[in-house]
């Protein structure tokens, strides 16, 4: 119950604030941190405690030698009971009751709470991001900044509330008792004090640099190996695994020199402030005995002055290590900031509302678009398309078919003109409810590494098992989705596909595919290269279930083989990002433009059409 009281303090799923993360490290810090302000205020007042706790036993020892001096063995305890069951309770009751308190606080609530915080709000908002920024940086990399982010800013802030009352209580309050005892106590403690200090204003900024360069190429190296990683088929199929560990071993080579670089800043802070704690040693304990051999102090002051000297070098090449893991963790965070820290592009309005389909016209209206490079790739395009019309995108490599499809979903914003459905711009509702009205079945067809049926819910999540049968067997996925197993002996709609889908062929993919598209049941339908890794006969299986899926809906369809598509109601022809035919397939064989010219390629001027 009492775990559960205070795993239970940070709420680790709350929606994070509005916008993107800031890019400056400290406001990158606090726009975690004021989340969780309470549980961290209690860890500044429990680690205070603790530490004047640490100190206080220290001061005991010095105490109960003088006593034991001051007193006769028959009436120690008759004489300072009070006092001896004092430092009973502080040693029995409140050292460990305050230690509790701060492991709870650290162990249940900060480290999984504010980590999962972070990581959570991290990685909805990186979702969010649009499909360039996907496509410009490694999976593998963004993945792994998301994880190290949280665990990084974790470590360094509750180290630096740790570092921070030890070194300040153990300093301060050793300078009172040593003053106490007498001034001169002090004085190698504050000339060590000031050497400490610039030492590590020397060395610290040092670390901190040479720790971002560190991670910086930490995640290169990440993202070099899980990229050959995800396209292991390709490194075996061209025999290039020589090739790849030499890739791998250049970013791993950079890695290693860059943290022996910032070993080095490391080596000779430890050294330098190893040296500096032995002369604080040996001059405190030297003073004391001076002291003492003069009448000044007590023996007692010299076993305070002794342990608390010898207690502070510990605790100064703790602080060291402290320090160097506090702003290498910093680093990291830099480091993952560059990713998660990064505005999205393609936003909702504010209020947005849903877009509402009730017919399914598009128009595209003086669209222009260049992925941000000179040059065009779609320029001053115009189309309509009308409700419930199929239409055949045709054109060459490289004439905007792909785009204009990736336009109409807004993976990308427009730079000029606007995209109408049924007279709802697309930039003015939401995303996700733009793409809830279009089904699409791409040439790549990509799965989840996930099962069968989590794969085909994509399309409609709440899906019954008789409604993912049906769809599966009107996209002829029925005959080999019961003989499908897994190496965990899952079978059949349980049956795990791989990353990617990579257990499956490049046919049984696309039935996949197309079944989760019947599922989603969305009145906008396109057809990337839907049969594209279909053989013959099954493309001419699932034909009849095409047609049935295009039913009652807006259809755009893309496709290299004009024979999938010559039965469309109209066919649109691009070259280099315009409109340059349209009509039916014997409109525009009559016509003698592009459209016949790629008919004549692919037929070889042997097949005719009616």
């Amino acid at each position: 119950m009492l775990f559960r009281r205070f795993e239970r303090l940070i709420d680790f799923f709350r929606p994070g604030p509005a916008g993107a993360p800031p890019r400056s490290v400290w406001r990158f810090y606090l726009h975690y941190l004021r989340q969780v302000w309470p549980s961290f205020a209690a860890l500044l007042v429990v680690g205070l405690i603790v530490a004047l706790i640490e100190v206080a036993l220290f001061s005991f020892l010095g105490r109960l030698i003088d006593l034991a001096q001051s007193s006769s063995s028959g009436e120690f305890f008759q004489a300072h009971r009070g006092e001896l069951l004092w430092m009973a309770v502080v040693a029995l009751i409140l050292r460990p009751l305050f230690n509790g308190l701060h492991d709870l606080l650290v162990h249940q609530a900060i480290n999984p709470g504010l980590t999962t915080l972070i990581r959570w709000q991290n990685h909805s908002y990186v979702l969010k991001q649009s499909l360039a920024f996907f496509q410009n940086d490694f999976a593998g990399r963004i993945a792994q900044r998301i994880m190290q982010t949280g665990n990084a800013l974790r470590d360094s802030v509750v180290q630096a509330m740790d570092a921070l009352w030890h070194v300040l209580i153990y300093v301060l309050s050793s300078l009172v008792l040593f003053a106490e005892a007498d001034w001169r106590l002090m004085l190698p403690l504050l000339l060590w004090v000031f050497g400490y200090g610039a030492a590590l204003a020397y060395f610290v900024p040092r670390v901190k640099q040479r720790s971002v360069v560190a991670s910086e190429a930490r995640s290169k190296l990440m993202g070099r190996i899980v990229d050959g990683y995800t396209n292991i088929t390709t490194l075996k199929l061209f025999a290039h695994t020589r090739y790849e560990q030499g890739y791998a071993r250049e970013a791993l080579q950079e890695q290693t020199e860059k943290t022996q670089l910032a070993g080095r800043v490391v080596t000779s802070m430890d050294v330098t402030i190893t040296a500096m704690n032995g002369v604080l040693i040996t001059t405190t304990t030297g003073m004391a005995l001076w002291l003492w051999s003069q009448g000044l102090i007590s023996v007692g002051a010299i076993a305070l002055a002794t342990s608390l000297v010898i207690r502070i070098n510990n605790m100064s090449g703790w602080i060291m290590w402290v320090v160097n893991g506090i702003f290498e963790n910093i680093g990291t965070v830099q480091d993952g900031m560059q990713t998660i820290a990064q505005p999205r592009t393609v936003l909702d309005r504010e209020h947005a509302p849903a877009l509402l389909v009730h017919a399914g016209g598009v128009r595209f209206e003086d669209v222009h678009f260049h992925y941000g490079k000179p040059g065009g790739v779609i320029g001053g395009l115009d189309l309509e398309i009308r409700a419930g019309e199929k239409i055949g995108l045709i054109g060459p490599s490289g004439a905007g078919k792909s785009t204009l499809v990736n336009l109409l979903l807004r993976l990308y914003d427009l730079e000029r003109g606007r995209i109408l459905i049924d007279g709802q711009d697309i930039a003015e509702v939401a995303q996700e409810s733009l793409r809830a009205q279009i089904g699409m079945v791409t040439q790549d067809t990509s799965l989840l590494h996930r099962s069968i049926r989590d794969n085909l819910r994509y399309g409609k999540p709440d899906a019954s098992d008789a409604e993912l049968w049906e769809a599966a067997r009107k996209a002829r996925a029925d005959e080999f989705i019961p003989l499908l197993a897994d190496a965990q002996d899952r079978h059949g709609f349980d049956a795990h596909v791989g990353e990617r889908g990579v257990k499956l062929s490049g046919g049984q993919r696309q039935r996949i595919a197309i079944a989760r598209v019947l599922l989603k049941d969305a009145p906008l339908l396109i057809l990337d290269e839907a049969t594209s890794a279909l053989d013959s006969e099954v493309e001419a299986a699932i034909q009849e279930s095409l047609e049935t899926l295009m039913q009652g809906k807006t259809v755009i369809a893309i496709a290299h083989r004009l024979s999938t598509i010559a039965r469309m109601d109209r066919l649109v022809v691009l070259d280099k990002g315009h409109v340059v035919e349209s009509g039916s397939h014997g409109e525009l064989l009559e016509f003698g433009g592009l459209y016949a010219r790629l008919w004549q390629h692919q037929t070889g001027g042997f097949v005719g059409v009616e």
